[in-house]
């Protein structure tokens, strides 16, 4: 990625907060860079969560432009106390500082590419300024529907939610707990959000034709929101394809296991699991007899996770029971060489967008178990789709039952073992990759976009 300085305008990328969104951006940034467009990206820091600052770290400092942010007090949102949305809103209420510092900024800035948790106070501004601005929606294109008749339906909201004339149903329980309060902080940003949209220029979503047809069709007839713009679906970006220098102990492990054999579990990097689910889950895998390879978190930020032992969360002598079988870490994992190595033959899942899209791009079948935010409303995609299964009775953390170890057992048998499954989510890579190859659907949006910026 090169900031292109000897371009006589550039791109300006406006991430919000957490590694959901950051690293989407950062992927967007590349897939630019490598198309010609000179970019740079704003950036507040210090960032919430130790990935990030990784993550921008790795980065050519010449990209970064820091954003300080205006005064802001947390303790006028006592109902909130996750940091990361604490940080949207403090970002949300800086975005008058924008044009003195794009005044600053060589080359001058020809557009804005602006993340979806900090639309309603940005879109305004490059109205105003009179720069093209393009918000960039980090999940799929079925919660961006959500996101954009959220406002014009009765609050507080107690049913399902049809969109674009039954095109897509979002049944009550998979609407995000906090959006069932309307008094919450995250339903405020979220409905000012949606209802700004009919100001950009047009909505980037890293989602494809194959894996939500129907829904991208009806946006783009403008069936969902009439006055919508354009909605560009250019996924899936493009993942680091190449192996690390010095391969992490979990991929020496995984490069010992036979072909297809082992289940990767995941929970992302925003989800965590009760002590007790938790133990659960990891006799669940015991019990079930197949291989796998599972990254634990105890914590939402990765600074709180606490310095727990494997053995203290799963009893004494677990790890030596499965270590001829299983693999446990505490540490982030390279997930995109994870999901296209050759032992890998499943992805048990939180389904957040980047996980499911990632999933989708190499074509590995997914064992979808949302853990909240908008994981049910992604987790509908992946049975829709053919990429996995999804099972709808399994817990969230809005709800305090318990998924037991015999039922994950029994289930992560039967999806180790079926072949069929393997056989459409590889149908579905297989559509990913087309997308992406020249003429082919996200193709053509990639060149729709470089046309309008």
């Amino acid at each position: 990625m090169s900031s292109g300085d000897t371009k006589l305008s550039q791109v300006l990328l406006i991430p919000s907060s957490g590694m959901g969104h950051l690293n989407p951006f950062v992927r967007l940034a590349n897939a630019l860079s490598d198309r010609g467009i000179s970019i740079s990206l704003l950036t507040v820091r210090p960032t919430i969560t130790a990935a990030e600052s990784s993550l921008l770290s790795s980065l050519p400092s010449s990209l970064l432009i820091d954003f300080p942010l205006a005064p802001f007090d947390p303790s006028l949102f006592p109902k909130s106390s996750d940091p990361v949305t604490l940080r949207w809103e403090a970002i949300r209420r800086s975005a008058h500082l924008l044009p003195s510092l794009i005044s600053t900024i060589s080359p001058p800035v020809s557009s804005l590419v602006i993340d979806i948790t900090i639309a309603s106070t940005f879109l305004p501004v490059a109205v105003a300024a009179h720069i093209p601005c393009f918000v960039f929606f980090v999940s799929f294109a079925s919660m961006l529907a959500l996101c954009s008749v959220f406002p014009f339906v009765p609050h507080p909201i107690g049913t399902d939610v049809k969109i674009a004339g039954g095109v897509l149903k979002i049944p009550y329980s998979s609407v995000p707990p906090p959006l069932r309060d309307p008094n919450h902080l995250f339903t405020t940003q979220f409905i000012e959000n949606g209802r700004a949209l009919t100001l950009a220029n047009g909505v980037i979503v890293n989602t494809f034709l194959a894996l939500e047809p129907e829904l991208l069709a009806a946006f783009n007839a403008g069936e969902v929101v009439p006055g919508f713009p354009p909605v560009i679906a250019l996924g899936p970006l493009p993942l680091e394809k190449k192996q690390p220098s010095s391969p992490s102990p979990a991929l020496r492990w995984l490069d010992e296991q036979p072909e297809k054999s082992v289940i990767y579990v995941n929970f992302g990097s925003r989800s965590a699991m009760s002590i007790e689910q938790i133990r659960e889950l990891g006799a669940g895998l015991e019990m079930s007899g197949c291989r796998f390879f599972w990254v634990v978190k105890t914590a939402k930020v990765d600074r709180e996770e606490k310095a727990v032992e494997i053995e203290e969360l799963l009893g004494e002598g677990y790890v030596k029971r499965v270590e001829q079988r299983g693999l446990v870490v505490r540490q982030w994992v390279e997930q995109d060489v994870v999901l296209i190595h050759r032992a890998v033959a499943g992805f048990l899942s939180h389904s957040g967008s980047n996980s499911v899209m990632e999933a989708a791009a190499a074509g590995l079948k997914m064992l979808a178990w949302p853990r909240g935010g908008d994981h049910r409303v992604i987790a509908a995609s992946v049975p829709r789709s053919g990429l996995g299964i999804w099972p709808e009775n399994w817990a969230w953390e809005a709800e305090e039952r318990v998924v037991a170890a015999e039922e994950i057992a029994v289930k992560v048998r039967e999806f180790m073992a079926d072949e069929k499954l393997a056989e459409t989510a590889a149908k579905l890579g297989a559509a990913a990759t087309a997308a992406v190859q020249e003429g082919g659907t996200s193709d053509q949006s990639w060149r729709y976009l470089i046309t309008k910026l």
